[in-house]
């Protein structure tokens, strides 16, 4: 199966988070590998839901080349879509589906890269393939994985996400959370009676508006963000609300800890307050001047003093995980284009995922 049918087949697996349903897909993807000399293990993450890791060639002695994609797509949104997002139908050198950019058409380049090498000769060290579930919720089938099974080490890691074929170095952090005020209800018409949780929640976001984080500028990621995005709160116009809660998101950098940040919010915010994390992605960092890096770039024909390969990422990837775990040089690198990621009619140019292959083949051979 050649890497552009791979993707469309890939893509007709209905593997939208939430749920997630990969199981189907991952033991399709574990049987494509192991059909093609790897050995396959799989990994529960839910009823329903698993995770792949496949090797080849790995021994004790040397540390492989690890590469790695999600099996789950977001959900379709509420536009109508033009074609159907399921068919992996080509039009104009254009690849449709939801998942073909983010990022089956990934996980085809690198399951048809790798199953090439091991045809050929594989690199010292072998190949390990992880292909996790639930990413689209903040990586947390990466972080299941690296937190309960022996995932071995690693010479570099590999993240097939859509960067228009160019090597990343970095991403920022995320640190997501829901923060939740509690009061008093009451009749609207006596609300001395009551107490609003509206009003706490109101009071603590106008001081999130204009926070600062302490800390030193990354020289790469630049200063931490913050953003409001949900905000949630009472049942009837009269009554006074006994409950509010609205979302924190912070995009983090190599010089801030997401435990101080926590400290320093709730600081700001006041004990009134109460706060649940419930995604924890740590910032990504290797320095361009790493060789891995150095061979990466080479593989995709690029560069890097020219300026044309971002610096960093705005998004987050399993790499917080997988990087934290191997303590390895990490290039997130992908066909398709960011853009193109979690829209209506998403779509990504065939030549490109042939291109990630081949780039794939170049890395795991170190050409």
């Amino acid at each position: 199966m050649d890497v552009i049918s791979l993707t469309q087949k890939l893509i007709q697996f209905k593997t939208i988070n939430p749920p997630g349903s990969e199981k189907e897909i991952a033991e399709f993807c574990g049987e494509f590998l192991k059909e093609n000399g790897f050995m396959v293990e799989y990994f529960k993450f839910a009823e329903n839901r698993l995770s792949v890791v496949a090797e080849a060639g790995v021994t004790d002695n040397d540390a492989p080349l690890v590469l790695s994609g999600h099996l789950d797509v977001v959900p379709l949104g509420q536009k109508e879509w033009s074609v159907d997002p399921f068919a992996g139908e080509i039009k104009d050198g254009k690849l449709y589906g939801r998942g073909s950019c983010d990022m089956k058409g990934g996980v085809a380049a690198i399951m048809t890269a790798a199953v090439g090498a091991l045809k050929s000769s594989l690199p010292k060290g072998g190949i390990r393939i992880i292909l996790s579930a639930s990413e689209e919720n903040g990586c947390k089938g990466a972080e299941h994985l690296t937190q309960t099974v022996d995932l071995g080490k690693a010479r570099g890691v590999i993240i097939a996400e859509p960067t228009s074929n160019l090597p990343v170095c970095a991403h920022k952090g995320a640190l997501y959370m829901w923060v939740k005020a509690t009061g008093v209800t009451a009749h609207s018409s006596m609300p001395k009676m009551g107490v609003n949780a509206i009003y706490k929640a109101a009071r603590a976001i106008a001081k999130i508006e204009n926070f600062e984080f302490d800390v030193q500028k990354d020289d790469i990621l630049g200063m931490p963000t913050i953003n409001v995005g949900v905000i949630k709160g009472g049942l009837n116009i009269n009554s006074v609300p006994d409950r509010a809660e609205f979302s924190i998101d912070v995009r983090s950098t190599t010089k801030s800890d997401h435990n101080d940040i926590l400290r320093q919010l709730k600081k700001l915010l006041g004990d009134e307050l109460t706060f649940e994390p419930f995604v924890n992605c740590k910032p990504v960092y290797t320095d361009e001047h790493n060789p891995f890096i150095a061979a990466v770039d080479l593989a995709a024909g690029v560069d890097r003093k020219s300026g044309a390969v971002p610096r960093f990422l705005p998004y987050a990837t399993d790499a917080a995980f997988l990087q934290d775990y191997y303590k390895a040089p990490t290039v997130i690198i992908g066909p398709g284009e960011a853009r193109m990621a979690h829209q209506t009619d998403e779509y990504c140019e065939v030549r490109s995922i042939e291109k990630a292959m081949d780039t794939y083949s170049k890395i795991i051979m170190n050409k």
